[in-house]
């Protein structure tokens, strides 16, 4: 929170902006998980308490089967984009080379682009390749779009280590290899731990280019709201989306705790 003693506050009208903008981003957020636990069949009219959505979200087997589907894409397009995001890293810290600046801005691009472009252009490579749309594909589609949210935190972390360890450990003899898994392996670690966060949660609430890319029973949770939502809001989608806040509370308040370790 911004302190009192900021000189920013002293301008007219910051505060009540400030306060207008927390409002407009978590009121609807407040609304959503009220209306979660709204009894009543239609999902804007508060009719009493109510936990009965919650249950038939746990027992709706197509609901279970697409959480399943994104467990599954998030976990893996996480492993591989983070492992991927680690070697980019090293690889790019390791010294200076020609066209580093050109690769590093390209590492960065997809953050930049418009999702619906990166969804139709995902969907004519695979189409051109012959790969047929299913789990596969949105897998691949995810750990590619989630390298560059694995790449930041990692590279941010290793911009600020201090080189000195490198250097006593090549005094004391170290191979490169026993220097990588005793000195600089343990000290990226928390940068690791958060980009996998973050690619795990941005490949987890994606929804545009796993509509193009997803195939008969590859549906994730995102798509299959979606798919509830044409048919009208009910409290059972705001139930999801409240389960769905949860978990990115959880890992937001995780990759804080590793952030705070960290310091």
């Amino acid at each position: 929170m911004i302190s009192q003693s900021n000189r920013l506050w002293r301008f007219k009208g910051v505060g009540p902006t400030a306060w207008f903008a927390l409002v407009y981003l978590y009121l609807p957020i407040l609304i959503l998980i009220v209306l979660s636990f709204n009894a009543n069949k239609v999902a804007t009219i508060w009719s009493g308490f109510s936990l009965d959505w919650y249950a038939r979200v746990w027992d709706n087997p197509n609901i279970l089967r697409a959480a399943k589907n994104s467990f599954i894409v998030a976990t893996g397009a996480t492993i591989v984009s983070t492992t991927f995001a680690t070697m980019a890293a090293l690889a790019m810290s390791a010294g200076k080379f020609r066209g580093q600046s050109f690769v590093n801005a390209m590492l960065g691009l997809p953050l930049l682009a418009p999702e619906i472009v990166t969804a139709v252009a995902t969907l004519l490579f695979f189409l051109a390749i012959g790969l047929e749309l299913g789990m596969l594909s949105v897998l691949v589609a995810h750990t590619v779009f989630c390298i560059p949210f694995a790449y930041m935190p990692i590279r941010a972390r290793l911009e600020g280590m201090d080189p000195r360890y490198k250097e006593a450990a090549a005094d004391l003899y170290a191979t490169p290899w026993i220097t990588f898994w005793r000195i600089t392996f343990p000290l990226l670690m928390p940068g690791i731990v958060s980009g996998a966060m973050l690619a795990f949660i941005i490949s987890l609430d994606d929804f545009v280019i796993t509509f193009f890319v997803a195939g008969a029973g590859a549906t994730t949770l995102p798509v299959y709201i979606f798919g509830m939502i044409r048919m009208g809001i009910t409290p059972e989608v705001n139930a999801i989306s409240a389960m769905m806040l949860l978990v990115s509370i959880a890992f937001v308040l995780l990759s804080w705790l590793v952030g705070k370790a960290r310091q």
